[in-house]
């Protein structure tokens, strides 16, 4: 069985280059997405919200290689859609920070895969936020992004060359700030982790 990896197929949105924004147009995607509030490198409703997504990305992965028309493919990295009261993205106060983490899935995951994948996960696992992750499309269209390589700390400096770039390009930031985490911090050298930044855009008026 030919195992499909979706950064692979969908390159232009998953490996955008370090070195220069670019634009690109997001179209609809479907995604287990899962809500909180609060600074993440001290929540521990982050943490279980983590482990939930991940937890029915891998159960929905083994129940589609079971389907008749069986599929398998790369269960796709964290993503998260960050936002505070202000606009841009205030990065300094973590603690109002306000989340959406993500996962996207495959076309061929449907909502009643995922409330069978719920229904199992229920029965096999004691996870705190497993309930609170719900299965919902996503459609950015006109985006702004730039790989951003190195700790999460250092970040600031290419959201300002996002952000300012966006500005000088004649388009103006709406939406909420989007990061996909494509390095795992527990296993990566800090200064060799690799964040995709996106931000929506729209032309200013």
């Amino acid at each position: 069985m030919e195992k499909v990896d979706l950064k692979k197929t969908l390159k232009h949105l998953y490996n955008p280059s370090t070195k220069a924004v670019e634009i690109v147009d997001v179209p609809e995607m479907n995604f287990l997405m899962i809500d909180g509030i609060g600074n993440p490198n001290t929540s521990e409703a982050f943490k279980n919200s983590i482990e939930a997504l991940f937890s029915l990305a891998y159960t929905l992965k083994f129940i589609s290689k079971k389907l008749p028309e069986a599929r398998d493919y790369t269960v796709m990295p964290l993503e998260g859609l960050w936002w505070t009261q202000e606009i841009p993205f205030d990065i300094e106060n973590k603690d109002c920070w306000q989340w959406t983490l993500m996962v996207m899935q495959p076309e061929n995951v449907t909502k009643s895969l995922f409330d069978e994948a719920l229904a199992q996960v229920q029965k096999k696992k004691n996870l705190l936020r497993y309930y609170s992750v719900r299965f919902e499309s996503l459609k950015e269209g006109l985006c702004a992004q730039i790989m951003h390589k190195g700790p999460f700390s250092t970040e600031g400096r290419t959201i300002d060359v996002l952000h300012g770039f966006i500005n000088e390009s004649g388009h103006t930031i709406v939406g909420k700030h989007h990061e996909i985490y494509l390095s795992d911090p527990r296993k990566a050298q800090p200064e060799n982790m690799k964040t995709i930044l996106r931000q929506p855009i729209q032309t200013k008026l």
